[in-house]
């Protein structure tokens, strides 16, 4: 393995151990990401490699054998555990604002709401959670909206509320 592959395994390790506290949440447990340094193509040691465990069967898998809702969840989470490490290494300045762009319409009712559940923790200390979406349910889940209307000469958008409705 390379010197840099070396230091971004150790980097990516910090990462997915941050991301698993999210993950846990939203799979109830069923998953644990870790690190893999198994070969890569053509016999390349990559050092970068991620599989999944699932507790339901004890076997780590690579994570392309993920489901679409289980890959979207896989990778907020490791979007989530990143943003928590360069806030750690920033001295602890938050990242304030996250935009999420799709992915949920892969989800299951019970996942979307497990998934809403880490979104509403993280908007509860005081960051701001962008989400880019066509789910109706996210529309009564999230309470303040612009809805983005497209026309002829242009875009518009309207800032929306639960009451709005």
């Amino acid at each position: 393995m390379q010197l840099e592959s070396y230091v971004l395994a150790a980097r990516l390790e910090e990462v997915v151990t941050a991301a698993n506290t999210r993950l846990h949440l939203m799979s109830e447990g069923r998953y644990t990401l870790s690190h893999s340094d198994h070969q890569a193509a053509r016999g390349a040691r990559s050092g970068l490699g991620l599989q999944i465990t699932d507790s339901w069967t004890g076997r780590p898998r690579k994570t392309d054998t993920l489901s679409g809702g289980e890959s979207f969840f896989a990778s907020l989470s490791l979007a989530l555990g990143l943003a928590d490490v360069v806030t750690h290494e920033a001295g602890g300045n938050p990242l304030d604002t996250l935009f999420i762009d799709e992915g949920f319409g892969a989800l299951d009712e019970d996942t979307l709401h497990k998934v809403l559940d880490v979104l509403d923790s993280l908007r509860a200390h005081d960051r701001t959670v962008g989400v880019i979406s066509h789910v109706p349910e996210l529309r009564r889940r999230i309470t303040h909206r612009l809805h983005v209307r497209k026309d002829p000469t242009g875009s518009a958008f309207a800032h929306l509320t639960a009451a709005a409705e």
